[in-house]
């Protein structure tokens, strides 16, 4: 009895000192909300409100009215276990008409579009005896496309279509269609606030009748929708970007994230950010991240080099994600 009870308080133990992790890391999509490109997710991903610098609808689709220049993205991430993620994104800005008097443009609009790619390769297949068949993979694929508009000198609305694919095996394959509203304003020159509502209506749709014939069958995978609140201060005098925001799921998680870009000479930016800090549930570890962007000229072209370095706690490794910058 005694040897059953010293078990039972070592069971009991055990399980309560696991983190506790929150079901939306475990929900349908979770690639897709893991970050997009080097520079976001060096600065925790507290990208929705930020308008300095490349940008992407990713975080918000109102933001590409905002983006200077045209630029092209694409960054490379390694991550442990097999895993991949990639992305690919470009924005521009465009003026809609002049007036004839100032010759200013009258209005403007951006486009944003991207790609992120997600996967696991080198999984040891095996049949119902444990023989070997081969080695699999998996690939899950985000599309996105935004346009956005400035409603006024310091409003701007946008949406983005966003299409997903994913390949589970085989014949095994899911699509969805999901969408995203956003809303920026420019409460002065340094402050900004945001609004985005993401993945509304974003749904896997499995059939596995190619599979399983008469004994397959047909589900949904609904993704968590999220509603985010962000704000940004640009503290010029200082070569500083502070950006925090707060987000809220249809699973009632509660995360807070935020990052910090200084420039501290010309060309050079260090960043550092934190992602995913729960303050619903503190025993769920934060992300940690850093950070830099080198910005160079060649060949009449603007590239920037950047590298984002995150802490993964659940990980046998830490990612890296590797990304060049070019504008247009």
């Amino acid at each position: 009895m005694k040897k059953l009870f010293i078990t039972l308080i070592i069971a009991v133990s055990t399980i309560t000192a696991q983190p506790k992790i929150s079901e939306l890391a475990s929900m349908p999509g979770a690639f897709s909300r893991m970050g997009f490109g080097p520079r976001g997710i060096a600065l925790g991903n507290a990208l929705s409100s930020v308008t300095e610098g490349n940008l992407t609808s990713y975080y918000n689709p109102a933001l590409s009215v905002w983006q200077n220049s045209a630029h092209l993205q694409s960054s490379y991430s390694a991550l442990s276990f097999d895993r991949h993620l990639n992305f690919v994104g470009f924005t521009k800005k465009f003026n809609l008409g002049h007036d004839k008097k100032t010759g200013k443009p009258r209005s403007s609009a951006g486009l944003s579009i991207g790609i992120i790619n997600s996967g696991v390769s080198n999984i040891s297949g095996r049949d119902n005896q444990g023989f070997s068949t081969g080695d699999l993979s998996t690939s899950e694929n985000q599309f996105f496309a935004a346009i956005s508009k400035k409603l006024g000198n310091k409003i701007s609305a946008g949406i983005s279509m966003k299409f997903y694919y994913y390949k589970l095996y085989e014949k095994m394959t899911a699509t969805s269609l999901g969408l995203d509203l956003g809303l920026l304003y420019n409460a002065s020159e340094n402050l900004n606030i945001s609004f985005v509502v993401a993945d509304i209506n974003s749904s896997y749709k499995w059939d596995s009748s190619s599979l399983y014939d008469l004994y397959g069958r047909t589900s949904n995978d609904d993704f968590p929708w999220l509603a985010k609140l962000g704000a940004s201060y640009n503290l010029k005098s200082y070569k500083t970007l502070i950006a925090v925001e707060y987000e809220r799921s249809s699973v009632k998680t509660n995360y807070l994230r935020g990052g910090v870009e200084y420039n501290p000479v010309e060309k050079l930016f260090l960043r550092a950010g934190v992602d995913r800090l729960n303050i619903s549930n503190f025993d769920e570890p934060a992300l940690f991240s850093f950070g830099f962007e080198y910005t160079h000229t060649l060949l009449g072209l603007e590239m920037g080099m950047n590298y984002a370095f995150v802490i993964e706690p659940y990980s046998t490794g830490n990612r890296h994600v590797i990304g060049l910058v070019l504008n247009l």
